[in-house]
């Protein structure tokens, strides 16, 4: 059994290095184009492939915690993923969709109860709330928009932003507990969510001022024509 838990280890950390190292390079290149496209494509397999073995080593040693993560992390890669196909009203959410956000749901809600629960004897019990507390979010996020699709057309965008750049911030959270053990526990958890969000709202913020610019360009163009 040792030897079946070292090599899918092996195999676990190959996936989230390519995944680590991969991601900058989708981030770098134009949205939308060629290569931004394959190299996401290589993120989002890379961390299917986490999330797959992750069931594995936490079936052999690494326990319910480590399990609840990976899925963590997996769901937003998916959900980043999957909302490229559900850009207008009528692309409706899958059945892998939903059995995606239950299983999110449910997993959430233990890790929520998961970090009360530590919390009566652990500070790591933080982290646990802090991740179950993003999910349970994510999650009723998801639900919403699959019963009543967003106003706002490029909602699409800023989903499949967040969601990557979020998927991103787990697997450097995941590198960071590996080797930062300079750090407490609970910050060597933390730290990237943190950095990550910050992160996360500038950037949204640039685009939706961006996207916002060019509707009232073409607004201007238009009156103009008349």
């Amino acid at each position: 059994m040792n030897g079946i838990f070292k090599a899918v280890l092996i195999i676990h950390v190959l996936f989230g290095g390519i995944a680590l190292f991969v991601a900058p390079a989708a981030m770098m290149t134009g949205k939308g184009g060629l290569w931004h496209r394959r190299w996401g494509k290589i993120f989002f397999w890379a961390i299917t492939g986490v999330a797959s073995t992750a069931v594995v080593l936490s079936l052999i040693r690494s326990g319910l915690f480590f399990l609840l993560v990976a899925l963590f992390s997996f769901y937003l890669a998916f959900t980043g993923y999957r909302v490229l196909y559900r850009k207008t009203s009528q692309q409706r959410a899958s059945q892998g969709d939903w059995i995606a956000v239950s299983a999110m749901l449910v997993g959430s809600i233990a890790l929520l109860a998961f970090g009360a629960y530590l919390m009566l004897t652990s500070s790591f019990g933080m982290v646990a709330l802090v991740f179950g507390a993003i999910g349970l979010l994510f999650a009723i996020r998801d639900i919403r928009e699959f019963r009543h699709h967003p106003a706002d057309k490029m909602a699409w965008w800023y989903s499949h932003m967040t969601r990557m750049m979020a998927a991103y911030i787990a697997t450097v959270t995941a590198f960071s507990v590996v080797n930062f053990k300079f750090l407490p526990p609970v910050p060597r958890w933390l730290w990237a969510t943190v950095v990550g969000t910050v992160g996360i709202v500038i950037w949204t913020r640039y685009y939706r001022k961006k996207f916002s610019g060019q509707r009232a360009d073409r607004n201007v163009t238009d009156l103009g024509r008349v």
